[in-house]
């Protein structure tokens, strides 16, 4: 707890706005998406997909092959507990909404499913988009596709497996535009995770890394992530860290409250 309060407060105290910023590109993320408003029926049909499943009472037993819950005592969970606990919140929801919108992402890929809040925010920020989403527990991954099949939300590949064999799979056959890392908190897994998706980067592709400061451990993983000569430019936004990989930028760290 201790760590979190403090990690917070220094990162306000480092933090900055757009007005503070001296990259063409990343003022004009800032003020053409990040500080903008998610458009209304987008964050609605957000609302109705958490909303059902948040009412969705169904024990199954959950496979964690991550760090594990700082909540959960036992592996058979309600699916509207999993939802609330470990789902995407409103806020990051509506903000990778439009994130996903204004990229005009086409190929994505998400490492860690869940119950499948955050896949609905990447599909509902670009439907037409093409979304594979690993999972490594095969009673979550089932839950998820119910909910995508009743909302008849298209071009989404589940791959269920533990994420060491199902992510080289991937990588093989795709390059993405877009990686939401929301797998597994721990340093040595998450950089593996990463090294493994610079095989499907171009000058254009972004990453997410999910929940930066959940730990001392998650730090000093974004603090190595940040100096890999293949990025140029990240974003700590304390709940994320968004890592661009353009060619001729300078490499710059910005921290970003919004």
């Amino acid at each position: 707890m201790w760590f979190k309060i403090k990690s917070y407060l220094f990162f306000l105290l480092k933090s900055t706005n757009e007005h503070g910023v001296h990259s063409p590109f990343v003022f004009n993320l800032i003020t053409g998406c990040l500080y903008r408003k998610t458009e209304t029926s987008k964050i609605t049909a957000f609302k109705l997909f958490s909303e059902k499943i948040k009412s969705n009472f169904t024990v199954i037993e959950v496979k964690d092959f991550g760090k594990g819950s700082k909540v959960f005592k036992s592996n058979f969970r309600k699916i509207a507990n999993i939802a609330k606990v470990a789902g995407i919140s409103s806020k990051k929801a509506s903000v990778l909404i439009r994130l996903v919108e204004y990229f005009n992402f086409q190929h994505i890929l998400e490492i860690g499913t869940s119950v499948g809040l955050g896949t609905a925010a990447i599909h509902i920020g670009n439907p037409n988009s093409k979304i594979i989403t690993l999972e490594g527990c095969r009673n979550t991954s089932s839950q998820a596709s119910i909910m995508f099949r009743s909302f008849q939300f298209k071009n989404i590949e589940p791959k269920i497996g533990n994420f060491s064999e199902t992510l080289p799979q991937v990588t093989k056959q795709n390059a993405f535009d877009f990686v939401y890392f929301d797998g597994n908190h721990q340093k040595e897994a998450t950089l593996n995770y990463f090294n493994e998706c610079l095989k499907t980067i171009h000058n254009n592709s972004v990453f997410i890394f999910d929940d930066i400061y959940w730990s001392k451990e998650m730090l000093e993983t974004w603090n190595e992530i940040k100096q890999h000569p293949k990025v140029t430019v990240t974003i700590n936004m304390y709940f994320w860290g968004i890592v661009f990989f353009r060619l001729g930028q300078a490499k710059q760290h910005f921290t970003i409250r919004i």
